[in-house]
């Protein structure tokens, strides 16, 4: 019986051992996470945020490309820990301030600090629910908002307690990217080829600004000034939209089609020609990703069910726990 103790003792020790190692993984530190994590700590947690989110949205479309896109800068940056709402103080920039993500709408933010306000208003949640967990529900939301699906939110995450502006450097892809650089990335993080793929169809939503593209319609090269992958009237469009010398400032819709709907219109237009970022139109031009992109644009219950998964093992990506982490009473302030 003695032995038979210390044995379980020991099996005990070694669980726990290896869920600490893999914690250590960016993207296998799952134990602590579970859609029912805030049942008897913030029972109404998922209403409340939807609520506030709606009332956001109310006010400017913006709010559901701004949303998402923030929740992918997040989670591909430390992970999913709220690092990118921080803002920059004393001798710290923050993640917010990178090159990479001052394009972030406020809106984003803004959507975060709402939805922070309504939980903190009702007592039993106040400064319960991090401010990771609440951008990870914002971010479902603002999907189903948009007319695509709804999908279970896993939550638990702590808040990171560090934001960087160093270590954003080279984690977030680039709009020149080709298909190895787009899937080496994703691999860093846990992510497949079909993930990137599914995540990518996020650009059937938002906005992109001029300067990120030109390239594609001024010069290209020196045999083509155009990108031949595009298409040609969409090009003549871009060029009219996006003269040279334009107001830096000027955004134009990342889909042509559907621009404030989450559908599968964006794989339909990468087979036209119609993908705006040189990262979104290798996903058709490269054979290696092009059946699944068809495969996508066939099926927007196919993608659909393709982003769920993956959304979902985004939110997983560097998790932090209390041991390295907290729940921040001010999601800008660490």
């Amino acid at each position: 019986t003695s032995l038979h103790l210390k044995m379980g003792r020991f099996n005990v020790i070694l669980v726990l051992s290896l869920a600490l190692t893999l914690c250590l993984v960016p993207y296998t530190c799952l134990a602590q996470l579970s859609p029912n994590h805030y049942a008897n700590i913030c029972p109404n947690v998922q209403s409340i945020v939807r609520s506030a989110v709606q009332k956001k949205f109310q006010q400017t479309f913006v709010t559901i490309p701004a949303t998402l896109r923030l929740f992918f800068h997040d989670c591909f940056v430390q992970g999913c820990d709220g690092s990118v709402l921080v803002a920059s103080s004393g001798g710290n920039q923050a993640e917010k301030d990178n090159a990479d993500n001052l394009s972030l709408a406020g809106d984003g933010f803004d959507t975060v600090i709402k939805a922070k306000a309504a939980l903190d208003a009702v007592p039993q949640c106040r400064n319960k629910v991090s401010c990771a967990d609440i951008l990870a529900l914002a971010a479902r939301d603002v999907v189903n908002l948009a007319g695509g699906p709804s999908y279970t939110v896993e939550l638990g995450r702590f808040d990171g307690l560090v934001s960087r502006s160093s270590d954003v450097n080279g984690r977030l892809p680039q709009p020149g990217f080709n298909l190895n650089q787009l899937n080496s990335l994703f691999a860093s993080n846990g992510l497949t080829q079909t993930d990137m793929i599914a995540l990518s169809g996020a650009h059937t939503l938002g906005f992109s600004h001029c300067d990120r593209f030109s390239n594609r319609i001024f010069n290209f090269n020196n045999q083509s000034p155009v990108d031949p992958t595009l298409n040609k009237q969409y090009a003549t469009q871009l060029q009219q939209m996006c003269p040279r010398n334009v107001d830096p400032r000027i955004a134009i819709n990342m889909d042509p089609t559907t621009p404030r709907t989450f559908d599968n219109a964006y794989y339909r237009n990468l087979q036209q020609g119609k993908g705006l970022f040189t990262s979104d139109q290798i996903l058709f031009t490269d054979t290696r990703s092009r059946a699944t992109v068809n495969s996508f644009a066939s099926s927007g219950n196919v993608f659909n069910s393709n982003f769920i998964t993956a959304m979902t093992k985004l939110g997983r990506i560097g998790v932090k726990t209390a041991r390295n982490g907290k729940i921040r009473s001010d999601c800008s302030v660490l």
